[in-house]
């Protein structure tokens, strides 16, 4: 029990640390809502439950000795990061209440949809294209696996947890962001989080293989 709680804990602070994850979800709230925020935690969920089933079919430690697989993995992740950074910098204008204004029901729903689908879509191809997540599954996890016991049981059970505690603690922060909104919607503010966020994208690509 002690060993869980400890692993707990460490996936919490794994979970609050700026990262990817966490600049994809300040993005995506701030500038299309809290939905889209959590739709971005969504696709995150779903990259950490892919590299879940990855490690209890052996393949993460396959991945992390294939020095070109890993390194196919890490560029291709880099170069994501990059693009997600390079849109941002590049977008004309921030959402403003005049362009919702002017657009039809259908056209604004359907909006919101592409939206939504593609928070879910950022959220999940950068997970599993971190590969900084193998190397989570493949060092961190082992310290806390009982060899004695069923090693893939125990893996699935870990990789859970890992999901769920991430997954709250960014729900949480989608919550304080949306309440934050009042005065980080406004259109100099966003904007300049808007330039800031593509930024901080680009430099964690290029810290990705560095």
């Amino acid at each position: 029990m002690d060993h869980l709680l400890a692993y707990m804990l460490m996936a919490l602070m794994m979970s609050m640390l700026p990262g990817t994850d966490t600049v994809l979800i300040m993005k995506n709230t701030l500038n299309h809502g809290a939905k889209a925020g959590r739709y971005t935690i969504l696709g995150m969920a779903t990259g950490l439950t892919f590299w879940t089933f990855v490690a209890v079919l052996g393949l993460s430690v396959v991945i992390a000795q294939s020095v070109v697989l890993f390194t196919t993995i890490k560029y291709v992740g880099a170069a994501y990061l990059v693009y997600l950074g390079v849109r941002s910098l590049l977008a004309k204008t921030t959402f403003s209440v005049e362009s919702v204004e002017a657009e039809s029901e259908h056209q604004l729903n359907k909006s919101q949809r592409n939206h939504y689908k593609e928070s879910y879509l950022q959220g999940a191809i950068s997970n599993i294209l971190n590969p900084k997540t193998v190397l989570v599954y493949i060092t961190f996890m082992p310290q806390f696996i009982d060899l004695n016991g069923n090693v893939n049981q125990q893996l699935i059970g870990l990789g859970l947890i890992l999901t769920v505690i991430a997954v709250g603690w960014f729900l949480l922060f989608v919550y304080f962001l949306n309440h934050m909104k009042k005065w980080l919607k406004k259109p100099k503010v966003q904007n300049v989080f808007q330039k800031s966020t593509g930024l901080m994208l680009i430099g964690l690509g290029v810290k990705t293989v560095s």
